[in-house]
């Protein structure tokens, strides 16, 4: 059941011009064909960092961010992470307001807002495919991380009503292989050698 005003954000969140890097705007594009629940909005900001800090200030409960991420997993793994959220009150100066690294994107939605920042997890996938320092174009991305949208996909199906009775909850996910305690949670891709992303 969902809580009465929960409001969840989901933000694919990536450059669609470099490899892998792609994977949150394909996720936001598959959900068009299988939508969420009434309660969360779900948005492609792309590259557009400014964009989502201000979102991020909107009165979500929760905001998940969904990227690609590198971690040192096998290529396609799905990580479901919660980072610690930046602190207001350091003083520093402000965080630089171009970009879409999700670290600096929170620093500077804490430096902008008043109220403290939803509850943020990000739904991870290791890269194959990332594009060397001096390339401005790779389009297309890698066979892990295509098949990885779908599972992403069903992941958050899962994930969102859960959050949606309960922002505090730690979601469980849909298979067994991909559930693990509490977070970070690891969504791994299943492997012979037991490894898991906890």
């Amino acid at each position: 059941m969902t809580r009465t005003g929960t409001r969840v954000l989901v933000a694919g969140v990536g450059n669609i011009f470099l490899a892998d890097d792609a994977f949150g705007p394909e996720v936001v594009r598959a959900l068009d064909r299988r939508p969420l629940p009434s309660g969360v909005r779900v948005r492609d900001f792309g590259i557009r960092g400014m964009d989502l800090a201000y979102e991020l200030l909107d009165g979500y409960d929760t905001a998940v961010l969904v990227d690609a991420a590198a971690r040192g997993h096998r290529p396609g793994t799905l990580s479901l992470i919660e980072p610690d959220l930046p602190d207001r009150s350091t003083g520093a100066a402000p965080p630089e307001a171009h970009g879409m690294d999700p670290a600096k994107v929170l620093a500077l939605a804490a430096h902008l807002g008043d109220e403290p920042l939803p509850r943020v997890l990000v739904l991870a996938c290791e890269p194959e495919v990332r594009p060397r320092g001096d390339e401005d174009i790779a389009p297309g991305i890698s066979a892990p991380v295509r098949d990885a949208v779908a599972r992403a996909v069903t992941a958050l199906h899962t994930m969102l009503p859960v959050l949606l009775a309960d922002p505090a909850a730690t979601p469980p996910l849909s298979r067994p292989d991909e559930s693990a305690g509490p977070p970070p949670a690891g969504l791994p891709l299943p492997v012979g050698d037991g490894t898991e992303d906890r």
